[in-house]
């Protein structure tokens, strides 16, 4: 298994491509990490993909990606469910499932339960398939002593084939997202003790929520002991943005993305109780309209711009090489 250190959300077809560009041009593996509302076994908002067609289509592109289903379980799509159906898709042509039962289970025994059942039905499936375990602090916060607790637990639990499967561990040392800002809290001292709860078991720890941090704070926390790292919403906040820059004096296609974003309700979760869209129409833009750009609509609308897929994957391959760059340090941890 290659073994990333940046794993990046699919906002949009431009992300992908550009991801599959830098990986091939400077053999660094990337992991990509589609959520359920973003592609699924029924096709989701980025480019209406489906599982099987996103995973074949990166496959037969490059071999240096990591295809990691983020946040798989009951609950995590667009509808409430088990979770179970896009569960089996994954396990069948993913390489590896963060298995995130923890929305819907706030019980750590329940929790613990189910993680297990996810786990144990993916090893039937495709003895070959990896795993990554935990959740973030917006979900369910937790302590470096649960997480040890829950890794002991799963060790019991599981048998040693299985549970060598489980290759990552989601740390939590502060991040929050809310707009188009990283609003936590970082405590290094809690990121360390976290890193010590995770690697005596031989696991990797990894974090979410790496978006808009400033620059310098992905290289401290690697040197901290952190190895991976998970960033979404901000590339998706990149291409907007060049979308609002080449909309720059129109406002009516400016008024017509907006109303396409609002219509879309997929900013609620991003901002804080009563936001009100009409006096942050901006924002509203650069916070959901990576989620409108496989509409009909918009695609109309995007085609009236001076703007290339050329100049967006470019941009993006400029934060990707950014991004890479700050893990490219001596790690600390014990």
């Amino acid at each position: 298994m290659i073994r990333p250190k940046i794993f990046i959300g699919p906002m949009s077809e431009n992300i992908v491509a550009a991801i599959i560009e830098y990986v091939n041009e400077n053999d660094v593996p990337i992991g990509i990490i589609p959520s359920r509302r973003q592609v699924e076994h029924d096709g989701g908002y980025v480019n209406n993909w489906e599982t099987k067609e996103f995973a074949g289509y990166i496959k037969s592109q490059t071999d240096k990606v990591l295809l990691c289903r983020d946040h798989a379980g009951p609950s995590q799509g667009t509808f409430e469910d088990d979770g179970i159906e896009s569960f089996m898709v994954d396990a069948t042509v993913l390489d590896l499932v963060h298995v995130d039962v923890w929305k819907k289970c706030q019980d750590y025994e329940e929790g613990l339960r189910k993680t297990v059942s996810f786990i144990k039905l993916g090893y039937s499936l495709n003895a070959n398939l990896f795993y990554e375990v935990g959740t973030e602090e917006a979900i369910r916060p937790t302590t470096p002593e649960e997480l040890d607790r829950l890794l002991g637990d799963l060790r019991k639990l599981l048998k040693r084939d299985t549970f060598d499967k489980i290759k990552y561990c989601v740390i939590q040392s502060g991040t929050a997202l809310e707009a188009n800002n990283n609003i936590g809290t970082y405590s290094k001292d809690r990121l360390v003790n976290m890193v010590k709860s995770v690697k005596k078991y031989g696991i990797m720890p990894k974090e979410h929520n790496g978006d808009y941090l400033a620059k310098g704070q992905i290289r401290e926390k690697f040197k901290a002991g952190l190895e991976c790292i998970n960033i979404a919403p901000e590339f998706g906040a990149i291409e907007t943005a060049l979308i609002l820059d080449a909309l720059a004096g129109n406002k009516d296609l400016i008024e017509e993305f907006y109303q396409l974003c609002l219509e879309s309700k997929r900013w609620v979760k991003w901002v804080p109780e009563n936001y009100n869209p009409e006096e942050n129409k901006s924002e509203i833009i650069r916070i959901a309209g990576h989620y409108v750009f496989s509409d009909s609509r918009f695609v109309e609308l995007r085609n009236k711009l001076f703007i290339t897929n050329r100049h967006i994957r470019s941009k993006i391959k400029d934060r990707i090489e950014e991004l890479v760059a700050e893990t490219r340090c001596e790690n600390n941890s014990i």
